[in-house]
């Protein structure tokens, strides 16, 4: 058995996809049979060019191969983005224009790499299977300035419904998607096995309960900082709110965050730092009395169950979630002393924060439920039930 895997993010890589990919592979070696060879076609590092870590071209493990596939320089912008995925997308096809495999797996937000699984598995007669993170097509639509909103969506319509129709079977991270996805492939086979909590968390999680330590609550974002988390739009009003009662630490990178930076000019209360290893990140994690998340008054994002939720809830802090829809419905459900708040709006950020309760207090349920290796095993499992069909 041959099987490709597709991921445009993978570690050293800082990503929701670099770690789900991770621990898929994981969980295929552990579980697949032993004649089975897994090829990763991916990236070098590239998320942040502030967060450059150097990595192996080519990995070899027992019955793994890991190529890891160059791109030029870029920043975070859309043209940035689409001259790096044609590069990688160029590499990848070339790769694999005499390989013949089982199945293709390809994990996707942006739905290209959705597209390039597709474009694999045609020409060498795998099957596809797709794990979806992201509705792009809403997303796009809702994110794009008028009057290139709809003309892109269109294209990208087309695109996913090219994709999407070829595939034997569809996995979505978030049950929030189901209901626009089985309208348009109806007859489509679906699975919802969810991003969860990554080993480095489950053993991070504390197992008693602590005390606040201090009268000013320190307030941690840590992640991507674009136009879908939009902090542009909600950190400076709920840092002057809240004013000598939190400070925020806000950790990363992305396309929005000079923006970010500039709204936040002049306030004391608000420190960004650049993305950080995930041992540095836990460390401030650990210390902050609140964690926090945003998403913009974007419609498409009512659908979405961010991945940041996971590790965040592993930790036994107070969360802070600025999100509608379906994350709000996940985190009112599975998520105990979290405030939820209408996505932008300070008043309504500062009165979910006084219903917090400071201090750590661990969440034994929610780590067993969601922890990423079990679930790992579970898609791993689904994935070679279609590849031996």
């Amino acid at each position: 058995m041959r099987l490709l895997v597709l991921s445009f993010y993978f570690p050293p890589d800082l990503s929701a996809g670099s770690f789900r990919a991770t621990a898929l592979v994981e969980a295929l070696r552990e579980r697949a049979p032993r004649d089975a060879h897994i090829d990763v076609l991916t990236t070098a590092p590239n998320r942040y060019h502030t967060f450059a870590h150097q990595a192996s071209e080519l990995e070899h493990r027992p019955g793994l191969e890991i190529r890891r596939i160059a791109l030029p320089p870029h920043r975070s912008d859309m043209l940035g983005q689409i001259r790096a995925f044609a590069t990688f997308a160029r590499a990848v096809l070339r790769q694999t224009s005499k390989v013949r495999y089982d199945l293709v797996f390809a994990t996707s937000s942006r739905l290209m790499t959705a597209a390039l699984g597709a474009i694999v598995a045609g020409r060498t007669g795998a099957r596809l299977y797709l794990d979806i993170r992201d509705i792009f097509v809403d997303t796009i639509g809702d994110v794009l300035p008028r009057p290139w909103g709809w003309p892109v969506r269109v294209l990208f319509d087309r695109v996913e419904r090219w994709a999407l129709g070829r595939a034997a079977r569809i996995n979505l991270v978030s049950r929030g998607f189901e209901g626009y996805f089985r309208h348009r492939y109806p007859g489509g086979a679906f699975g919802f096995i969810t991003n969860g909590i990554d080993a480095e968390f489950v053993g991070a999680a504390p197992s008693v309960a602590a005390a606040a330590r201090s009268s000013v609550a320190g307030i941690v974002y840590a992640g991507n900082i674009g136009d879908g988390q939009a902090l542009h739009t909600i950190l400076p009003d709920l840092a002057r709110q809240l004013g000598g009662r939190a400070k925020f630490v806000v950790i990363g990178d992305g396309s929005r965050k000079a923006a970010l930076d500039l709204a936040v000019a002049g306030l004391d209360n608000v420190e960004l730092r650049p993305p950080m290893a995930r041992t540095q990140l836990l460390e401030a994690y650990r210390s902050a009395d609140v964690l926090f998340l945003h998403l913009g008054a974007v419609p498409a994002f009512e659908k979405v169950l961010p991945s940041k939720l996971f590790e965040y809830a592993a930790l036994g802090k107070p969360i802070l979630a600025g999100v509608s829809g379906y994350a709000a419905d996940f985190v009112r459900a599975e998520i105990d002393n979290a405030g939820v708040f209408p996505p932008t709006d300070a008043a309504a950020a500062v009165r979910a924060f006084d219903l917090l309760v400071l201090g750590t207090a661990p969440r034994p349920g929610f780590v067993a439920k969601f922890s990423r290796t079990h679930l790992s095993r579970e898609l791993a499992d689904d994935i070679l039930r279609v590849a031996v069909r």
